[in-house]
C-alpha cells in the first residue's frame, strides 16, 4: 500500500481522525476501490473519445453510425421473435 494526501473539508478530517482504526481502514479501502472504480470510468471515457475521433476521421458520420445501429436493432429483433 501506498500513502497518499487528498484535501477535505475540515468536518471530514475531524470524523476520519476520530474514528477507530478498524473504521479507519474500512474508509480508505473504500476510497481505494472507489479511485480505482473512477479511474476506470476516466480511462473508458478516453478510449471511446479517442475511438470517436478516429470514426469521424474515417468518415463516420452520426447520421450513418444512427443508421447502423438501427440495422442491428433489426436484425436483434427479428432473432427475437423467432427465438
Amino acid at each position: 500500500m501506498e500513502t497518499i494526501s487528498i484535501q477535505v473539508d475540515a468536518d471530514v478530517a475531524q470524523i476520519f481522525q476520530s474514528a477507530q482504526p478498524e473504521q479507519q481502514q474500512k474508509i480508505q479501502a473504500l476510497v481505494s476501490l472507489w479511485l480505482k472504480r473512477a479511474m476506470n470510468v476516466t480511462q473508458l471515457q478516453t478510449t471511446m473519445d479517442r475511438m470517436s475521433d478516429e470514426a469521424q476521421a474515417n468518415g463516420l458520420t452520426p447520421e450513418i453510425l444512427q443508421s447502423i445501429l438501427n440495422e442491428g436493432n433489426k436484425i436483434c429483433s427479428r432473432f427475437q421473435r423467432a427465438g
